[in-house]
């Protein structure tokens, strides 16, 4: 089954990806490759991750079409001056031997560089054909507010970390109130949401693991979920949570959870 698309500010983005922060080499190559054979359509990197290379590698290696596949990176948030910033994205395609990504991000903000300089630099990306969106992650409430107010082209995505344990509720509404999706990294916690109870008791009842409960429960709740593992496994594990729906009172009970 493939992922549904979230629509936001006139992209369309598979609400399922594969994370791969902290997938290096022939791990990074298998999982990307893997994870796409088995009907991923949207990987996420970022130039920090230094797996750019690997990442192209194994969206060559599965035979799967370029244009199917949506592809997230992110400049480093040292190379946000306007200048760095160019540079950094051109690198990005350099090294997934690619003509433009799908959307790219600014990693974090970084306080000595003003956002008034960033975002037109972001926007630039778009209008050169570096990229066909752009976005933000980390960004917390006031500067996803400040960023749409700078942009010159649609901002669609803030990602930022959310999972059942954190209350992202104040950064979901402010991108709501401007047209951006959400992308949560780390949705299953590092691992965390895997020993939940709660998870687990609910997911009993649906003949589900506690960590796929978890991204069923973002998927409902709107998000673009990009779990990260090395395991070839898990890949499917993960992949495989669109053939149950939560009930409300299961969804109250994950949102008990948060802190």
């Amino acid at each position: 089954m493939s992922a549904p698309m979230i629509d936001a500010n006139g992209a369309r983005i598979p609400a399922f990806g594969l994370g791969t922060w902290d997938l290096r080499g022939r791990t990074c190559v298998r999982m990307v490759e893997q994870a796409l054979r088995l009907g991923y359509r949207h990987l996420d990197t970022a130039e920090m991750y230094d797996n750019e290379t690997e990442v192209g590698e194994g969206l060559r290696a599965s035979g799967v079409a370029r244009e199917q596949v949506f592809i997230t990176t992110k400049v480093c948030s040292s190379h946000l001056a306007a200048r760095d910033l160019e540079h950094a994205a051109k690198q990005s395609l350099v090294k997934l031997k690619l003509a433009h990504v799908d959307l790219l991000l600014i990693h974090w903000p970084n306080p000595r560089i003003q956002l008034s300089e960033t975002i037109p630099a972001l926007c630039k990306m778009k209008s050169l054909g570096v990229t066909r969106h752009v976005g933000v992650s980390n960004f917390t409430p006031p500067l996803v507010d400040e960023a749409v107010r700078l942009a010159t082209e649609p901002l669609v995505n803030d990602q930022i970390e959310w999972h059942p344990f954190i209350d992202q509720s104040a950064a979901r509404a402010a991108c709501r109130r401007h047209g951006l999706s959400v992308t949560a990294y780390s949705p299953i916690a590092k691992g965390r949401a895997s020993h939940n109870k709660v998870l687990a008791e609910i997911g009993a009842r649906h003949g589900k693991s506690a960590s796929q409960v978890a991204l069923r429960f973002l998927l409902q709740e709107g998000a673009i979920v990009i779990p990260r593992t090395s395991k070839p496994e898990r890949l499917a594990e993960n992949f495989d949570v669109f053939d149950f729906t939560l009930t409300k009172s299961e969804i109250d009970a994950v949102r008990k959870l948060a802190r």
